[in-house]
This record gives structure tokens, C-alpha cells and sequence, in this order.
């Protein structure tokens, strides 16, 4: 909560700041603006208007103000000469030059019409969405998406073309995990914990996505898939504007989100807050069957899973950005999120001896607490050296997150009179990322068709887990030193990079070098396993683009990059809530390294635009999850034979550097658009997936396995949406997704389909909108799979939330929807274009 206080008083101080920029003027005389605005037509006061006045001697002097619920304005200024302009979202501007402002003034009624070229803009960037072939990344800039009204990031994520969000949160692009997340351009602590905190992001904070798929050398290394950057929601408009909304939902869903920005002549401040109080029910099974030596069944077991997921969390991102002259400004900005959130997870077994006869029946509960904290404070400072893209920015970031998740299991044995102690798992899990960058771009040459870009970045991360295991009896905790450990895991990445384009006719070209310095130390605490890694590594980048027109484009790609695991990956303390599936994680990954090659064209016809890539990638020391049979058991006693027991075998999965892999395919993209406000949409992505690889490890009793992991795979899924106007100006909007079948050496998936729609209405002349959505209406969006070892059979299929229904209201006053925000992409510079 100090955190939080520590918020709301600078928000404070920032307002109090804001209501006199110009108290320090040298010319005290203030004269006083006065008059309304309405429409031309109607007559109708025109709320939240814009009055902007700009002093003609000095154009760097900018003031100004809005109009009330009765359209009138009251502004005070110092006296002098000024261009005055009134502005209101898709009307014309109206401009009156030269106003002698020497004594107070009232300028009337002025009345604005509607600008119907500026209101089609409006609606086909709001709406619309658009597609840009850049020469070192394709940008999809997602439009107005009915279907997220109310959800979060990764319901945004999970409708942008070539980007799939599984049943568990994990994000994949072109069907490979290893995508790289940033908002705003930065990493940020939201995507460096788990997948839940990037949940808890309101989809009405985000004004696009941006998809990287073959990142040049100014991006990071990491992330072989590419790079997925998501926008936050940050006006430019003069005056006081935003938006609020609250949503209710079943399951139990309740939130609320305001996104306002005040914006002065010196100054812009915005803000997104948001709350939510979501409840997440979800299912799972597992179906084991052992095999004894000459493969027969010995014996089975059904689990069974039932999860309620319940939290509370709220949001804050509050931004100050100070003009220090026309070609500077400087930046600041805290995050603050914290939640709270209570997980129970009801686990039923029932096991069978090889012939189907029942043996014991016992049910385990797990209940636990999650707290979470997360901090990030943000400094930008960027310099504009000239009007032709000459530029300095640096960048400094520090974040921390802080999360504690303690949970009791409870296990009870159907016909036993007596209970199982209970286990106890305390997490305690705390993150500090430090991130300084120096970015600088120069162009150059005939009408500056060349740039010079050349740049430095420092990640710094700490990573500390301290996992206690044991039973509770009798009220007191009892510490099991054979489980519980406390994992220290540092990590600091030294780049630097530089990188020369041009732009000959209709041939553009850009080629880049980055080197990565990477120190990597691990220490378990108390078993005193310690471990180094340092390597540095180069990654060179080609792009190639060739402009047949301005509406057929083709561009060819490679660069180089790398994988490092995650938290996920690294933390090796186990999940409890079953105690024969196990899941760890295994901190002595490698980093895997891809060489990607990527071919695109870009089509646009009047109402179509069409899309196609052609990718090959090439990985070492590829990671993934194998399942292991560990050859331990779990012994509980038969009620029904005192004095005997049943043995139950473990199986864990856990993640290892398993082979080389070879991933090829197609990635299409098509929209139709054949008038305003309807919009089809469809995209199909194909890919051949071949891995090579075995792996040996000795298990519990001694003995040598050893796996063959080689395995080819063909897989495929497709999106596709529909966007059509209604009677009654409704609007509506369907979203169909389907995950092909897929298989490796040990796991053959099936295949998955998923389907939302939503409704939605504006009101109150326009002003506020009322939107449905219903998420998997078929309630189909399950992982079902079946993976063999040499001695188990699983069959599994598991739901993290079942089909859901919101109900969202949103309130916006002088808010633009077709501005651009200030978060873009921009790792550094500008971009070598290539638009369409």
C-alpha cells in the first residue's frame, strides 16, 4: 500500500502542478477567453471541445482549454497575439489568425461542421484492420476487436493474426513459444513473472499490437518466434480526455478501467488504471495406465481435477512527459499492479489393479494463497537534433516483483480412519530488472535515403526463490530439508549494436550487426550446487525490400537470434497438487539459437489486401517438456487390506536442451472489406516441424533411460473473423480459431477449436458504447493429449477457464480514436518504410 500511496501523491502533485504552468510568465496582465461551441447543423452544444491558442510571436507557446456540458469555454492567457483554433473529432477545424487577445475577449458562438472525409478516417482506423510491410518487421494494427470488451492483453493477443494463446496463457507466434513480449518498446516486470500478470493488463488500456516476426539487429536477441510489442493507450490532445468503462461478467467477473490524459503546452499526463475481481473455474484429467516388463497393464489410475480460480488485482500506469523546447522531452513513468488471489484445486483418484478392480479412492486439496506486488519506474529523455529524423534517446528502467504463494494439501484416503498429515508449500518469489539503453540514429545523403543507427543496451536481472516444503501437524510446521531450497539466479546481458540502411528507387536495404555479452550465475543455497555460464555471441541481420507499387511489395529477411529460458523453465521446485504428475522447471538450460529466413509479399486491391510469408528456421539446443518416469512411487495404504499398500509410479515433465530443429512453413493473411463497417478476416498459418534428438538420465532406482526424441510434425491453425453492421446500428462480431493436431516423440495432441462473438451499441449520441461478449461459446477450447513413456500411457485433457459472458459500458469525453500513440515501436529510430 506504500507503494500505492507513493502513486497517488505524485499523481496529485502532477495536477497541482498542472493548473499553473504559467505562473512564472514575466508579463503578468492575464486576459480572459470566453464563448461556446456548438454544432452547425443541430445546434447542439458540442461538449469536450478544443480551444488551442498559439502565441504568433512565439509558436512554442501553446495554451488553452474545453468546453463544458453546455459547450462554453472560459480560458485565461497572457495577453498578446494568437492563432486560435476550436477542434472536435470529425468535425472541421475552425481557425481564426492573428486575434489581438491585448484585454479579455468573447469570441461568440462558434459553430462547427461535420468533416465527412475526417469521420470515414475515423472509422476505418477504429475499425479497420490495417497491415504494414515494414523492412524489418511486419506491424499488424489491431482495430476496434468487440470481442476483448472486457477481457485483458492476452484476449487482444489472442485474435492478432499468426499469434495463438493456449489454454494455459502461454503466447506462441507462427506456432513457436519463444516470442519475446515488450510494452511500449521495453521489456516490463507485466511479461518477466508469470503469464497471470500479463492477464491482469485491461484490453481497453492497449491501442495496438505490433508483431515483429524477423527482428533486425536493434532489437534484443532474445525471442526466436519474434517480437510482440504491445501499445498502451496514450492521448496527444490538447486538454482534458479519456475514456471509462466497467464490465460484469459470469463467472463472477466485475471491473472497472479509466484511461485519462490532460495534455498543456509544456506537459502531457496520462494515466490507465484498472480493477478486477475475476473467478476462473476450470477442469482436468488424467488417465494412467502402467505397463509391466512384457507391456500389459499392472495397474491404473483417474485423476481428476476441478480448479477455482478467484482474484483481485488492480492496476496503475501514470505517465508525466515534460517539452522541455521544441526538440527535446523527457519522460517519466510508474507501473504499479497489485493482486491477491485464492486458488483451490480438488484432485480425485481412483486406481484399479491390471484388471479393472478397484483398489483405493482418495481425494487431495490444495489450497493457495498468491500475493503479488510488481513496481516499475520508467526515465526517458529524447532529443531531436533536426527535422530530418537526427535523434538521441536514452532510456532507464527498474522494476521489482515481489510474490508469495503459500499452500496447504490435503489428503484423505476413502475408508481410512486415519488422515494424512497435512503438506505445506511456502513460494517466495522476488524479481529486480534494470535496464538501461542509448539509442541514436542519423540520416544521411540525398534527401537523407540513407540512416546510420548504432546503440547500446544493458539488462541486469535478479531472481531469487525460496521454496519451503513440509507437513504441518499439530498446528506446527515441519520443514522438509530434502525438498525445500532457495535458488539464487542472476543474469546480466551487455549489447551493442549498429546497423546501416538505404533506400536506391524501389530498392530498400538494411544490414546490421549486434553482440550480446551474457553472464549468467546460479546457486541452489542449500545443497551448494553453484554454476556459471558466460558466452558472447554476434547476430547479423539482412533485409531486402523491393516496391513494385504502392500496392505490391515483396521483402526477404535473416537474422540471427537466441532463446534464454524463462522463470518457467529455470525454477526447479515442483507443483504438489498432484503428487504422481509432477511439474519442475531445470536452471541448467542452455540458450537455444535459431538462423531465421523469412520471405514476404504484401497485395492490396481496393477491398482486399493480401498477405504471405514464407519462413524457415534452423535451432540448437532446443528446450522443451519430456515427461520422465522418475522411479519413485507413492506407497498408501489399503484400507480395505490393513497391512498392504498401494504402490502408485511418478511421472514428471521438466524441461531440457533436447536437439536440433527444423521449423518451415506459411503464414497467410487475408481481409475483406467491401463496405464501411463490415469486415472479413482470415488467417492460416502451415507448418513442417522436424526435431532430432535422444536423452539419457538415470532415475530413482539407478537406472540408465534413454529417449529417442526425433519426430516430424505437420501442423496448421487458422483465425477467422467477421465483422457486419445489424438493424438497429448494432454492430457484430464473430472470432473462430482452430489449433491443428500436432505430435512430438512422446505426445500427440488433438486438434481445437474455439469461437467468440460479441454485440455492441453506441449511446448517448455516440458517446458511450454497450458491448456483449461470450468467450467459447461451445465450450470447446481444451487441450486434450496423450503421451507414452516406455512403461506409462497417459490420456489427459485439461480446461483453464470454461466458456464465459461480459457485459461492458464505456464512457468516452473528447477522446480521438485515430491518433497515433506516443509508445511505437521504437527500439531506436526511425524505420527504413516500406508501407502498405
Amino acid at each position: 500500500m506504500k507503494h500505492l500511496f507513493s502513486l497517488v501523491l505524485l499523481f496529485a502533485t502532477v495536477i497541482t502542478y498542472a493548473q499553473g504552468p504559467n505562473a512564472q510568465k514575466a508579463d503578468p496582465k492575464k486576459v480572459k477567453i470566453t464563448g461556446s461551441v456548438v454544432d452547425d447543423e443541430t445546434g447542439d452544444p458540442l461538449e469536450y471541445a478544443t480551444l488551442i491558442l498559439q502565441s504568433v510571436k512565439d509558436p512554442s507557446i501553446v495554451t488553452g482549454g474545453i468546453t463544458d456540458e453546455q459547450g462554453k469555454f472560459n480560458v485565461t492567457a497572457d495577453a498578446g497575439i494568437y492563432n486560435v483554433k476550436v477542434e472536435f473529432l470529425s468535425y472541421r477545424t475552425y481557425t481564426l489568425n492573428n486575434q489581438d487577445l491585448s484585454n479579455s475577449k468573447d469570441l461568440g458562438i462558434i459553430k462547427l461542421a461535420l468533416d465527412v472525409e475526417q469521420l470515414d478516417a475515423v472509422v476505418i482506423t477504429a475499425e479497420k484492420t490495417t497491415v504494414q510491410l515494414r523492412l524489418d518487421k511486419k506491424i499488424y494494427n489491431v482495430g476496434k476487436d468487440l470481442t476483448v470488451k472486457g477481457g485483458s492483453v492476452t484476449d487482444v493477443l489472442n485474435n492478432v493474426p499468426s499469434v495463438d494463446v493456449d489454454v494455459e496463457g502461454a503466447i506462441s507466434l507462427r506456432g513457436n513459444e519463444s516470442v519475446k513480449i515488450l510494452i511500449n518498446g521495453k521489456p516490463s516486470a507485466l511479461s518477466g513473472l508469470d503469464n497471470a500478470a500479463l492477464k491482469s493488463l485491461p484490453a481497453d488500456a492497449i491501442e495496438r499490437i505490433e508483431v515483429v516476426t524477423n527482428p533486425s539487429a536493434r532489437y534484443d536477441a532474445e525471442g526466436t518466434a519474434g517480437i510482440l510489442n504491445i501499445i498502451l493507450k496514450q492521448s496527444k490532445t490538447a486538454g482534458l480526455n479519456g475514456s471509462v468503462s466497467a464490465t460484469v461478467g459470469d463467472p463472477e467477473q466485475y471491473a472497472g478501467s479509466a484511461n485519462i490524459n490532460l495534455r498543456r503546452d509544456k506537459f502531457n499526463l496520462y494515466t490507465n488504471l484498472s480493477y478486477r475481481d475475476r473467478t476462473g473455474p476450470g477442469n482436468a484429467f488424467f488417465e494412467n495406465q502402467y505397463l509391466d516388463e512384457d507391456g500389459n497393464p499392472s495397474s491404473f489410475e483417474n485423476e481428476y481435477r476441478e480448479y477455482t480460480r478467484s482474484s483481485k488485482s488492480y492496476n496503475a500506469n501514470i505517465g508525466f512527459e515534460y517539452f522541455i523546447d521544441e526538440t527535446s522531452s523527457i519522460t517519466n513513468s510508474v507501473l504499479y499492479r497489485n493482486s491477491n488471489g485464492l486458488d483451490l484445486a480438488e484432485v480425485n483418484f481412483f486406481n484399479f489393479d491390471g484388471n479393472m478392480n478397484p483398489t483405493i479412492e482418495r481425494e487431495r486439496t490444495t489450497n493457495e494463497d498468491d500475493d503479488e506486488e510488481t513496481v516499475q519506474y520508467s526515465l526517458n529523455y529524447e532529443k531531436r537534433f533536426n527535422e530530418d529524423g537526427n535523434k538521441l534517446t536514452i532510456d532507464y528502467q527498474y522494476s521489482r516483483s515481489d510474490e508469495l504463494e503459500n499452500a496447504s494439501i490435503e489428503e484423505v484416503v476413502s475408508g481410512s480412519t486415519t488422515n494424512s498429515p497435512l503438506e505445506r508449500t511456502i513460494t517466495d518469489n522476488n524479481q529486480i530488472k534494470q535496464l538501461v539503453q542509448l539509442d541514436y540514429v542519423l540520416p544521411f545523403g540525398k534527401d537523407f535515403a540513407s540512416q546510420f543507427e548504432a546503440g547500446y543496451r544493458g539488462n541486469f536481472n535478479n531472481y531469487t526463490t525460496d521454496y519451503d516444503f513440509g507437513q504441518e501437524i499439530g498446528g506446527i510446521f515441519n520443514s522438509d530439508p530434502n525438498f525445500s531450497n532457495t535458488l539464487f539466479f542472476n543474469e546480466t546481458v551487455n549489447a551493442a549494436y549498429v546497423q546501416l540502411g538505404t533506400k536506391i528507387d524501389k530498392f530498400s536495404l538494411l544490414g546490421g550487426l549486434r553482440v550480446e555479452d551474457t553472464d549468467i550465475d546460479i546457486e541452489l543455497a542449500e545443497t551448494n550446487d553453484i554454476n556459471n555460464k558466460k558466452y558472447t555471441n554476434w547476430f547479423p541481420s539482412v533485409f531486402l525490400g523491393y516496391e513494385l507499387s504502392e500496392m505490391e511489395q515483396f521483402t526477404v529477411s535473416y537474422s540471427k537470434r537466441l532463446r534464454r529460458p524463462g522463470s518457467r523453465f529455470i525454477n526447479p521446485f515442483p507443483s504438489r497438487s498432484s503428487n504422481t504428475n509432477l511439474f519442475f522447471g531445470n536452471p541448467d538450460l542452455d540458450p537455444t539459437f535459431t538462423d531465421a529466413y523469412d520471405l514476404g509479399y504484401l497485395k492490396r486491391w481496393d477491398k482486399i489486401l493480401f498477405n504471405i510469408s514464407g519462413y524457415y528456421n534452423h535451432s540448437t539446443g532446443v528446450f522443451q517438456f519430456i515427461t520422465q518416469e522418475t522411479g519413485e512411487f507413492v506407497s498408501i495404504s489399503d484400507p480395505a487390506n490393513p497391512g498392504s499398500s498401494v504402490e502408485i509410479p511418478v511421472q514428471a515433465r521438466t524441461p531440457i536442451n533436447l536437439a536440433t530443429e527444423s521449423r518451415y512453413g506459411l503464414d497467410i493473411t487475408s481481409t475483406y472489406t467491401p463496405m464501411r463497417n463490415w469486415r472479413f478476416s482470415l488467417n492460416l498459418n502451415l507448418f513442417q516441424q522436424t526435431v532430432e534428438g535422444e536423452h539419457s538420465y538415470t532415475n530413482f532406482l539407478n537406472e540408465v533411460i534413454t529417449q529417442n526424441f526425433d519426430a516430424d510434425n505437420f501442423s496448421w491453425f487458422s483465425k477467422f473473423s467477421a465483422k457486419i453492421p445489424l438493424p438497429a446500428k448494432i454492430d457484430f462480431q464473430t472470432n473462430l480459431t482452430y489449433r491443428g493436431p500436432s505430435e512430438n516423440a512422446q505426445t500427440t495432441r488433438k486438434g481445437m477449436f474455439g469461437s467468440d462473438l460479441a454485440l455492441s451499441k453506441d449511446l448517448l449520441n455516440d458517446k458511450a458504447t454497450l458491448s456483449l461478449s461470450v468467450n467459447d461459446i461451445f465450450n470447446t477450447r481444451k487441450r486434450m493429449s496423450e503421451s507414452t513413456t516406455e512403461n506409462i500411457i497417459s490420456n489427459s485433457e485439461f480446461q483453464w477457464r470454461q466458456r464465459s459472458a461480459s457485459l461492458t459500458f464505456t464512457y468516452r469525453f473528447n477522446q480521438q480514436k485515430n491518433q497515433r500513440s506516443k509508445g511505437e515501436m521504437r527500439e531506436s529510430g526511425d524505420d527504413m518504410d516500406m508501407q502498405g
